[in-house]
């Protein structure tokens, strides 16, 4: 019986081992933890946010980092046929804003229990603590790989090891090394969707507040870079949260170095009229109030006094006293509350990994090495990163589909 060797148990490993296993081939599964999927458990804050329901196109659109080269796999198995995998092994899903698919339980531990039924029920060789040290090569093909120093001969080798975000979890950038070593190029690895740190301070003060409904927008001189609406989160460097990781490509990817700055509309529902005609309102209703306290119902209590010293506004003056003037200072900061961008947190911070195995090697067709014959390569290992939402683990199970089953039928053809 054929054997492939599965290097990575995170989504792509295992969905690369248990295809490959269910097709006949004898998979082997080989991951450097000491329990499947360590990665994959932290996602989603711990929900797992497996996909995004929406279709392949729109799967691709949401893959800004090479997400044309995973057309082939997101067609093999798509977003309908990861949903339906999952009901299959007994995780229910639900979908929420946005077309984010969870399991019911909102444990990603469900995910990985469903996956670990996967592997076990198609007889997969899981092989826990085993850190591949090196491939084994023979006339510019893969033989096996050597791991703990001991060898494990093999017909073909996927490489699924994932990139090299929050290396505590065993993604170390091993995957860039053994691709490296058997010839493929390396794109430099940098972080995708990743916290921004700000130059002021004030945001330290907030940290932890989070922001719901506000317009977030990247802006480089007179040009906007990007925006997004949504869920935006304080920290003690500066911000977070989904718009804001989904933003961040434009600091991590630009080679400009002109200041970018974060503006922050706190209230993009409202149009300047009726903002103007709701501070009004809240000031005639609080007018025996200092400013600082007549917000209350415009701003959660924690950002009220930014705001006002933003606006250039004693926090003690009466709330009657303001002037159409300051008044006009107010909405100006709520609709364009402002923020200088210094850089993004490290790559060990990061969600996702952009860069890796060059796609230009790799055909995007069966996920076989362009330069090494019965290599494999699957998941963030590859040059390919997406948006939050659900787009980065579908690409992750799809290319792992993709090699499980491309290098299942070269090995039983070849025998």
């Amino acid at each position: 019986m054929p054997t492939i060797i599965v290097i990575g148990a995170g989504p792509a490993g295992m969905m690369a081992a248990g295809k490959a296993a269910r097709l006949g081939c004898k998979a082997t599964l080989m991951e450097k933890n000491n329990r499947l999927g360590k990665k994959l458990v932290i996602t989603g804050k711990g929900r797992c946010n497996v996909t995004n329901d929406t279709d392949v196109p729109s799967l691709v659109k949401n893959i800004p980092g090479n997400g044309r080269f995973l057309y082939s796999a997101l067609t093999a198995f798509s977003s309908q046929d990861l949903q339906q995998f999952f009901q299959e092994q007994g995780v229910s899903l639900k979908v929420e804003r946005g077309n984010r698919v969870f399991p019911c339980s909102d444990s990603s531990f469900d995910i990985v229990d469903g996956l670990r039924r996967y592997l076990q029920q198609n007889r997969v060789d899981i092989r826990l603590g085993q850190r591949v040290e090196k491939l084994l090569m023979e006339n510019n093909r893969v033989r096996g790989v050597v791991a703990n120093g001991e060898t494990f001969p093999g017909d073909v080798v996927i490489i699924c090891t994932g990139g090299a975000s929050y290396p505590a979890t065993g993604s170390t950038g091993d995957g860039y090394r053994l691709a490296a070593e058997a010839g493929h190029t390396i794109v430099p690895p940098r972080p995708a969707l990743v916290p921004l740190e700000t130059a002021e301070k004030w945001p330290r003060e907030l940290t932890g507040l989070a922001l719901r409904n506000v317009q977030l927008t990247l802006l480089q001189g007179e040009k906007s870079l990007g925006n997004e609406f949504g869920e935006m989160l304080f920290t003690h460097y500066g911000i977070s949260g989904p718009i804001v990781l989904t933003l961040s490509r434009y600091v991590t990817h630009s080679k400009n170095t002109q200041a970018v700055i974060a503006s922050i509309n706190l209230k993009p529902a409202l149009t300047l009229e009726q903002l103007d005609l709701r501070l009004q309102r809240d000031l005639r209703q609080n007018q025996r109030k200092e400013i600082k306290n007549a917000l209350h119902k415009l701003l959660p209590k924690k950002l009220i006094p930014v705001v006002i010293a933003e606006a250039g506004i004693e926090e003690t003056k009466p709330a009657h006293q303001i002037t159409r003037a300051e008044r006009h200072r107010l909405i100006q900061i709520l609709t364009d509350l402002r923020l200088t961008i210094v850089g993004a947190r490290p790559l060990s911070e990061a969600i996702v990994t952009a860069g890796g195995v060059s796609t230009k090697e790799i055909d995007p067709k069966t996920m076989q090495s362009k330069l090494v014959d019965g290599l494999y390569l699957a998941g963030e290992v590859i040059d390919v990163d997406g948006y939050t939402g659900g787009f980065n683990l579908q690409a992750a199970f799809s290319s792992g589909y993709l090699a499980g089953r491309s290098a299942a039928t070269q090995c039983l053809q070849a025998r």
